[in-house]
């Protein structure tokens, strides 16, 4: 099979798009795995948007802002003038009331959109879920104002290609598949963005990739957990894996014997000319 995150990388895009196929917004649980993901990678990207400069007088734009934890931490804590905060679904926002946040109830792939020009442009696994993404790089990219920053953020994996047949490495592979089988989330051109940024005339491009610690109870083996718990019919749908294999998989993850460098997260950035 591609190896996990693949997506195959032949044939049509699947049709559907996340937040309606999978992980609808009015699950009652969805905000508690969206957060367990931001307790994991927040401090990555917090980190990486202080050394790259964003502060005071700033207006950036958080594309897929999910529950808002960035766009609270730009505004609360990095100072920032104002975030327009887009998303397909903004229920998770609409009860904060925040000076300078601006929630914009939109599609990123809605080629009409305009929001404005922006300081810092940042998306988190947002690309990976959508067709086009050389394309909305591009777009992305055009919504920069001078001297502007464009950070994108995807998952990648680091799989144990020695040991295959674990139920949580098949169930992982399983995962990855029924994503692009449902929604066509692809890994593959995750390492391309950084020749992305440079095809579009960025400068100072830089790139980084943490896996987070993979450990019982911490927020990242929740999140796994709590997605894979969700998937489950789509798991068993590819073939990969029936109901014992993905129960013995979420018991590992809460299991002392857990030991994997789970999947992490590639930061890419690029400067507009100013």
């Amino acid at each position: 099979m591609p190896s996990p995150g693949a997506g195959g990388g032949t044939g049509d895009v699947p049709a559907g798009r996340y937040g309606r196929d999978l992980f609808p917004p009015e699950d009652p649980h969805e905000s508690e795995r969206i957060d367990a993901a931001a307790l994991v990678h927040d401090p990555v990207t917090t980190h990486r948007l202080r050394e790259l400069g964003v502060g005071p007088g700033m207006r950036c734009l958080e594309v897929g802002a999910g529950t808002g934890t960035v766009a609270r931490w730009l505004l609360e804590e990095a100072g920032v003038e104002e975030v327009v905060a887009l998303d397909r679904d903004t229920r998770a926002l609409a009860a904060w009331e925040l000076p300078g946040l601006r929630v914009l109830t939109a599609d990123i792939t809605d080629e009409n959109l305009d929001p404005g020009r922006f300081d810092l442009v940042h998306a988190r696994f947002v690309l990976m879920h959508l067709p086009g993404r050389r394309g909305l790089v591009h777009r992305l990219a055009g919504l920069l104002r001078p001297g502007g920053v464009l950070v994108l953020g995807d998952a990648v994996e680091l799989p144990d290609t020695l040991d295959r047949s674990s139920p949580y490495r098949r169930t992982m592979d399983a995962m990855w598949a029924a994503l692009w089988a449902t929604i066509g989330t692809d890994l593959t051109e995750v390492p391309a963005y950084p020749r992305y940024l440079r095809e579009e005339g960025l400068r100072d491009i830089g790139a980084e990739v943490v896996c987070p610690p993979l450990l019982p109870g911490a927020p990242a083996a929740l999140f796994w957990s709590d997605t894979w718990q969700r998937m489950r019919p789509e798991l068993e749908a590819t073939g990969l894996v029936d109901a014992r294999v993905i129960d013995e998989a979420l018991a590992y993850l809460e299991s002392p014997r857990l030991a994997e460098v789970g999947p992490g997260m590639a930061m890419v950035w690029g400067r507009r000319e100013g």
